[in-house]
């Protein structure tokens, strides 16, 4: 045999032993950061990645679950009566609706993530309406994946109003269209 071809076979043998090794090591390095029970049964490498991938989006979904858990609570801290926690906290976060007193009337904000059904405007004024409560303005805008409604409402005596029960009610539809 050639010497030069001899050096080539030697080279590549010694080459292809180093990626062996090198995957070997990355195998054993991917399975220790895997759960047991993601592991259970599953022998091959082909099985590990799969099941690395499936760990991968088991953490994708706690994440989300964790920030919906956190706005929740974000959303709450800002709340101090009680049933205003339980109305708040009976519907989706991603779309809630906050009524507040203002200058010359009431305020009320609706959030909601852009592109998901929710509550329409039109019954939120349908409610105002109902109320005998005039719509002084009504701005809409988006931000990012989320828009953002903001009514303002006229209001002569804004203590006689009870803007926990109007909130609560625009909540009640909220839950009755989802």
């Amino acid at each position: 045999m050639d010497q030069n071809k001899l050096i080539k076979i030697i080279a590549h043998r010694d080459v292809e032993r180093q990626r062996r090794q090198e995957m070997t090591n990355l195998y054993a390095s991917l399975r220790s950061h895997l759960p047991l029970e993601f592991l259970k049964g599953k022998r091959s490498a082909s099985d590990h990645l799969e099941q690395a991938m499936n760990y991968i989006q088991h953490l994708e979904n706690n994440i989300n679950d964790l920030e919906k858990k956190r706005k929740k609570l974000k959303i709450l801290a800002h709340y101090s009566t009680r049933e205003d926690k339980e109305t708040i906290h009976k519907y989706n976060l991603e779309e809630y609706v906050t009524v507040n007193p203002c200058q010359d009337g009431v305020e009320i904000l609706i959030k909601k993530k852009f592109g998901e059904e929710g509550l329409p405007l039109s019954k939120v004024v349908e409610e105002l309406m109902k109320r005998k409560l005039n719509v002084v303005t009504c701005v809409s805008t988006k931000v990012d994946e989320t828009s953002l409604h903001k009514i303002q409402v006229e209001v002569t005596d804004v203590s006689c109003m009870d803007v926990s029960t109007l909130q609560g009610k625009l909540a009640e539809m909220m839950l009755s269209l989802s």
